[in-house]
C-alpha cells in the first residue's frame, strides 16, 4: 500500500504516529512523510530563515531512521488556511503525486490552528484530487483514500477506533523525535513540557487501553466514498 502521513509541522508525525509509521514501513508498505509548514516560527532565538534549514534537516534525519522520504509543502507557521485556493492546489498536487491508498493526519479537534487547517485541507483535497478540473500538474488521484486521524496532543476528546501496538517500535519513535532538537527546546520553553516524557505518558495510557505496553490511537473517518473496509496495514 501507499501510505501518506501529513502533519502541520516537521515534528508532528513523530509525536503522534511515528511508531505506527515505522511498523508500516517494516511491513513492506510505501510510506511518505509530509509536513505542510516549514516550522519557521518555532523558536525564541533562531531566526526564521535559519530555522527553516534546521528543521528541514531534522525532519530528513528522522525520516531516514525508518527509510522514508520526507516532503515539505513550504508553507509558513500560522499561515495555513483551508480557504486559500493556492494552498488547496498544493495539497491536491501532493495527493496526486503520491497516489495514496491511505492518509493519516491531524484530528479536526486538535489544539492549534495549523493542525485544524491541515485536517480540513486533507479531508477536502483527498476528494477533490480525484476530480479532473483541479490542477493539471499530476494525473488525477485514482481513488479517494482511506482517512485516519492520529491522536491529538494529550488525547483530549479523542476516543480511538483503532489502536496500534507500537511497543516494538516505540524506541524508534523516540529516536525520531530526538532528531527534532530545536523543537525539544521550543516546546519546553513555549509550552513548558518535556515532549519526550509527554509522548511516553500518552503512549503508556493508550497502551493500557489497548492491553499492551505502548500504543498509538487513531480514528477512522467514516463517510461514503471512503474505502472503509480497508485493512489497517500493520
Amino acid at each position: 500500500m501507499n501510505i501518506l502521513a501529513i502533519g502541520a509541522h516537521p515534528d508532528d508525525l513523530e509525536i503522534s504516529c511515528a511508531g505506527t509509521l515505522a511498523k508500516m514501513k517494516q511491513a513492506g508498505h510505501e510510506v511518505v512523510l509530509c509536513h505542510a509548514s516549514t516550522g519557521d516560527k518555532g523558536h525564541y532565538v533562531i531566526p526564521a530563515d535559519e530555522l527553516i534549514v534546521i528543521r528541514k534537516g531534522e525532519a530528513q534525519q528522522a525520516g531516514e531512521l525508518i527509510g522514508c522520504p520526507v516532503i515539505s509543502l513550504g508553507l509558513r507557521d500560522g499561515e495555513i488556511s483551508s480557504e486559500d485556493e493556492s494552498v488547496k492546489t498544493t495539497f491536491i498536487d501532493l495527493i496526486r503525486s503520491v497516489q495514496p491508498d491511505m492518509v493519516i493526519t491531524h484530528a479536526p479537534n486538535d489544539y492549534m490552528p495549523d493542525h485544524v487547517a491541515v485536517s480540513k485541507l486533507v479531508f477536502d483535497t483527498t476528494f477533490t484530487a480525484t476530480l479532473p478540473a483541479f490542477s493539471d500538474r499530476f494525473p488525477i488521484a485514482k481513488k479517494v483514500p482511506a482517512l485516519y486521524y492520529m491522536d491529538n496532543l494529550s488525547g483530549i476528546d479523542f476516543q480511538p477506533t483503532i489502536y496500534v501496538d507500537v511497543t516494538d517500535t516505540f524506541e524508534t519513535k523516540l529516536r525520531m523525535l530526538r532528531k527534532h532538537q530545536s523543537q525539544l527546546t521550543w516546546l519546553k520553553e513555549h509550552d513548558h513540557v518535556d515532549i519526550l516524557g509527554f509522548v511516553e505518558t500518552l503512549g503508556k495510557m493508550r497502551g493500557i487501553q489497548a492491553g499492551c505496553t505502548y500504543a498509538e490511537g487513531f480514528i477512522q473517518h467514516m463517510a461514503w466514498t471512503r474505502p472503509n473496509a480497508i485493512r489497517f496495514p500493520v
